[in-house]
Order: structure tokens, then sequence, then C-alpha cells
């Protein structure tokens, strides 16, 4: 093996690291993001459009369910 194929040989193995590298940081950014992201979500304590309709549903039905109890109580 001539130098000049020796020394190709390392610098494309330092490229090959490098570019490993620079990848393992570029994953780990973009999980420490999410993780934030995350963490933000569940901070603001959201919920999902069909639990909000569920609990819509049954606070209307409870509303109806008080009047009618108020009705029944005014005519005693």
């Amino acid at each position: 093996m001539s130098k000049s194929e020796k020394l190709f040989k390392i610098l494309s193995s330092l490229a090959e690291n490098g570019i490993l590298t620079t990848m393992d940081a570029k994953n780990e950014i973009l999980n420490n993001l999410k993780f934030k992201k995350d963490n933000f979500l569940d901070k603001l304590q959201l919920v999902s459009r069909e639990e909000f309709e569920v609990l819509k549903k049954i606070v209307q039905k409870q509303e109806k369910e008080i009047e009618k109890l108020k009705k029944k109580k005014l005519k005693r």
C-alpha cells in the first residue's frame, strides 16, 4: 500500500467518523427537542377533540337535569 493510499484511507475513515458523530449529535438534539415539546404539552394539560366532545355532552346532560330539578323544586 502506498503512502497516498494510506493517507486516503485515514482521511476517509476520519470523514466517516465525523459524519457519524454529526448524525449522532443531530439525533440527540432532535430527541432532546421532542422531549421538551412533550413536557411542554403535558404541562398544558390538553385533551383530544374526542374527549372534549364527550365531556361537553356530559355537562349538557347534567345542565338539563339541574334545570328539571329546579323546576320540580319550584312547583312544590
